[in-house]
């Protein structure tokens, strides 16, 4: 053993050391570092140890001293290393978010890591380092849309209040239409998913034609009354509104939300509003089909049966659609607003601003 270095290795330490080295599921490298130790204990020199382990002389008397200094622990962890490349200034990220900010050259829409790295002379992963640090993604977008509805906030309120606070001895309904729901066959035949292997389908199809789904989801337990049509107009409206009167008991007055499209203000629509004293229309804001309710169900539809689906004939895909709808009612959920009224006009209020600002600083 190196001069000046004490070894003692309690009972314990002993103990967890033999139960390193008959781990079979242990790092080999905390295996040969504890026979080191064991052996060292023993009494057998540094020579014999370097012929058993394999390992150099500087090696062996590395972990006796991290073993004395340190103990059991001390085997188990390795010492950070400093890097052989220097670290980048807090400058260069500065000057790599600023550059980030601004327009790329050229004829680019945005900032990638490569140009980047060009441009301020590091590496594109130092780049990536810098813009995840910085919650910087330039490759990334998000669309949007702001209301320009002059009583936007009203009908917010109306709508939102629905929501939280349905009235009494009435039933709240969220309407509107999916149109053009595409019959889609596929050319090929797909292969079922197996285990290291996704499922396939081709991505070319056959258009069989298609459908429209009127809809109306009852906010308060849930249920979704469904019905497919081949247009979308307000005949096909007033028809729904018929099949609607139908379902809802008698008695019960029935509050509707929809959007601002135009079928749902056709003339003879007002006249069937005018013949059913018991329907009240709600209409949201323009540009807030967000609001709508069931638009949370359709999004449902779609991912879980309708992007994947394979439809020969367009009665094939109503079909599909009336039992995913009698499924979805079989355990219904009550549509629950979270979101907080005042913070979204704020939003909108400053979006506007934002726009406002930008316009003024372009001209």
């Amino acid at each position: 053993m190196r001069t000046g270095i004490s070894l003692t290795v309690s009972p314990i330490d002993r103990q967890r050391l033999t139960a390193l080295l008959r781990d079979r599921n242990a790092p080999q490298k905390h295996v040969w570092r504890a026979e080191i130790v064991l052996l060292s204990d023993d009494g057998v020199g540094t020579v014999e140890i370097m012929r058993q382990t394999g390992k150099s002389k500087t090696c062996v008397w590395r972990w006796q001293e991290r073993f004395a200094a340190e103990g059991f622990e001390g085997l188990l962890r390795d010492k950070t290393r400093p890097s052989r490349i220097a670290p980048l200034g807090p400058e260069v990220a500065e000057r790599v978010v600023a550059l980030t900010l601004a327009d790329p050259p050229g004829e680019t829409t945005h900032w990638t890591a490569d140009m980047m790295a060009t441009a301020a002379g590091i590496s594109a992963s130092a780049v990536r380092r810098i813009w995840k640090t910085h919650g910087l993604q330039p490759n990334r977008w998000r669309q949007f849309k702001l209301s320009n509805d002059p009583k936007f906030v009203d009908k917010l309120r109306d709508v939102v209040g629905l929501y939280v606070d349905p009235p009494a001895h009435a039933i709240v309904l969220s309407v509107d239409e999916k149109s053009q729901i595409q019959a889609l066959d596929r050319t090929q035949p797909g292969l079922p998913m197996k285990k290291g292997r996704l499922g396939t389908m081709t991505h070319d199809y056959k258009r069989h034609g298609t459908t429209t789904l009127f809809a109306a989801l009852n906010v308060l337990d849930g249920t979704v009354i469904g019905k497919n049509m081949q247009r979308h107009r307000h005949q096909e409206f007033i028809r729904f509104l018929n099949a609607i009167e139908a379902q809802v008991p008698a008695g019960k007055a029935v509050h509707v939300i929809l959007d601002n499209y135009a079928v749902h203000k056709h003339p003879k629509v007002r006249a069937w509003l005018d013949r059913h004293q018991r329907f009240t229309f709600h209409f949201t804001p323009t540009s807030c089909s967000w609001l709508n309710a069931v638009e949370g169900f359709f999004a449902k539809l779609s991912k879980r049966r309708l992007k994947r689906g394979v439809f020969h004939s367009v009665v094939d895909l109503q079909a599909a659609i009336n039992r995913f709808l009698a499924e979805h009612n079989q355990k219904p959920k009550p549509f629950t607003w979270a979101a907080d009224p005042d913070k979204i006009i704020a939003a909108v209020k400053r979006g506007h601003q934002a726009l406002d600002s930008i316009h003024s600083h372009d001209c």
